[in-house]
């Protein structure tokens, strides 16, 4: 999922301050923000993304949180869904990485061009 593929130009004038998303565009993009609604997928996501080697093990996050394995996998679920992170089975595991391409397309979206 690149931001080309996405309708978000590389140039920054794809920001929500510069012109309105038509109704596909807004389809797009609202389940990637409604994925990081949630805290536990927010953190969830954070972790995959700090991870060293760019990936984790499904059997490295679940005991970071109070929550049984196949809440954590309907989490995990939902981020995949959205297409901020991908994954591989190897053998009993899952390994989890972020899409770096799915990240940036929600940081054009949000660029002001007002500095912080």
């Amino acid at each position: 999922m690149g931001s080309q593929a996405m309708g978000i130009s590389g140039s920054g004038n794809g920001s929500l301050t510069r012109e309105p998303l038509d109704s596909a565009q807004a389809d797009a993009f609202a389940p990637m923000f409604k994925a990081l609604g949630d805290p536990v997928r927010l953190r969830l996501l954070s972790m995959i993304a700090s991870a060293r080697g760019g990936e984790v093990c499904v059997c490295d996050l679940t005991g970071e949180f109070h929550l049984t394995g196949p809440t954590i996998s309907h989490h995990l679920k939902v981020l995949r869904e959205a297409g901020l992170v991908d994954s591989d089975r190897r053998g009993t595991w899952v390994y989890y990485r972020m899409i770096p391409a799915a990240l940036a397309v929600m940081g054009t979206l949000l660029e002001t061009g007002i500095p912080v």
